[in-house]
């Protein structure tokens, strides 16, 4: 009798546990798909979306005295500019905001002025 109560427990505690790891496991997935953060860059820059408050930063990591330009782009079919900010010449990075909503599809972009490749981002939404 004091075995078949003893196994009784065991089973218990062990059903609690799974069920504590679902649990926590299913709140840290929730969370952290309410915020993504996505993030472009080359050898002179970079440009960070942050979704928590949908601010945009583009920073110059290169001072070889040209700066980068970040650029937001709406709708896959027919892309349009939307959203442009600079940064070089100064200390620090440029922010700016921009609603990305999950109505429309968004690319980033990021520009070296000195020339070359354009980097962009997949194709996202919020």
């Amino acid at each position: 009798m004091v075995k078949s109560f003893a196994r009784i427990a065991v089973a218990g505690a062990a059903v609690a546990t799974v069920l504590g790891g679902t649990m926590s496991t299913a709140q840290a997935t929730e969370v952290g798909a309410l915020d993504t953060d996505k993030s472009i860059s080359s050898s002179h820059g970079k440009m960070i979306y942050h979704d928590d408050g949908d601010v945009f930063e583009i920073c110059d990591t290169n001072a070889d005295g040209y700066g980068v330009v970040g650029a937001l782009y709406i709708s896959k079919t027919a892309p349009h500019l939307v959203f442009a900010i600079d940064d070089g010449g100064d200390a620090g990075c440029d922010k700016g905001g921009y609603d990305v909503t999950n109505s429309s599809d968004y690319q980033m972009a990021l520009m070296w002025n000195g020339g070359g490749a354009t980097i962009t981002s997949a194709w996202f939404n919020e």
